[in-house]
């Protein structure tokens, strides 16, 4: 069984679109304690996969990987916990348990597992990687920072999700508008006076959805300290001294408390 970890930008800044529409950013990214969980085993034939969602990523894994080994037919069973359309990459992560488990059983060097999972997703690599990480470029470049260990998050996600493409294309339609900042009283020590802790994407998420600002305010008021989105929303998080102050906290909006994961997928008995 393969342990798929939510991640959070506890910063996002994005730049205006290259000729082939894609944005660069730069976002420090951080993986949690909430995961997916991809269940493989050698199957007969054809792959299998019992899950519920349609259009994952995981396929798409498979494929990229066979494209240079010989991978066994497998069969999986993915428990879904991490939220679609809520910018913890989810879908990314399940596709980095798959390729990680694909590449245990074909034995594929790590060097050739992180180049396919580029071909994936940009999102992929991180997953596979995991921890404290500076993203940037298309969020394929990682950089390790510092480990951050210092403080626990309090993850909520509302009951509407946001679209990464929809947003994206708001925030060009809005011509690329900056976040506002999180003052340093207000962060983790670990986290003050570094690259400017915002959102670029948060105020095309409030355009494309102004019930997000209601829900938000609503989360700041009862924990008495700013919120942040993650990706492109909907889920937003804060932060919290220990995992038991961000669960208590999370509790009051049907969230998560979680602990900062040092590492990304990881296979466990």
């Amino acid at each position: 069984m393969y342990e798929a970890p939510a991640k959070l930008n506890l910063a996002l800044l994005v730049f205006p679109p290259r000729a082939n529409g894609f944005h660069p950013l730069e976002s420090l990214v951080q993986t949690i304690d909430w995961n997916d969980r991809l269940h493989v085993d050698r199957g007969e034939g054809h792959d299998t996969l019992d899950s519920d969602i349609e259009g994952n990523l995981i396929e798409r894994a498979l494929t990229v990987v066979r494209e240079s080994v010989e991978v066994p037919a497998l069969e999986m069973r993915l428990e879904k916990e991490i939220p679609m359309e809520a910018g913890l990459g989810g879908g990314s992560s399940d596709a980095a348990a798959a390729l990680r488990a694909a590449a245990d059983l074909a034995g594929v060097s790590s060097a050739d597992l992180n180049a396919m999972a580029a071909r994936v997703g940009s999102d992929v690599p991180l997953f596979l990687r995991g921890g404290s990480l500076m993203a940037k470029g298309l969020g394929d470049q990682l950089e390790p920072v510092e480990p951050l260990d210092d403080f626990a998050v309090a993850v909520v996600v509302p009951d509407f999700g946001l679209a990464t493409a929809a947003v994206y294309r708001r925030w060009d339609e809005l011509e690329g508008p900056e976040g506002w900042v999180i003052p340093d009283d207000s962060l983790p020590p670990s986290l003050r006076g570094a690259m400017p802790m915002r959102n670029d994407l948060l105020p095309a998420a409030l355009d494309l959805q102004p019930m997000l600002g209601d829900f938000m305010a609503d989360v700041s008021a009862i924990w008495g300290a700013p919120v942040s989105l993650t990706g492109s929303g909907s889920a937003c998080f804060g932060y919290f001294s220990n995992v038991d102050e961000a669960a208590d906290a999370a509790e009051q909006f049907a969230g998560r408390g979680a602990a900062l994961r040092p590492v990304g997928v990881k296979r466990v008995e």
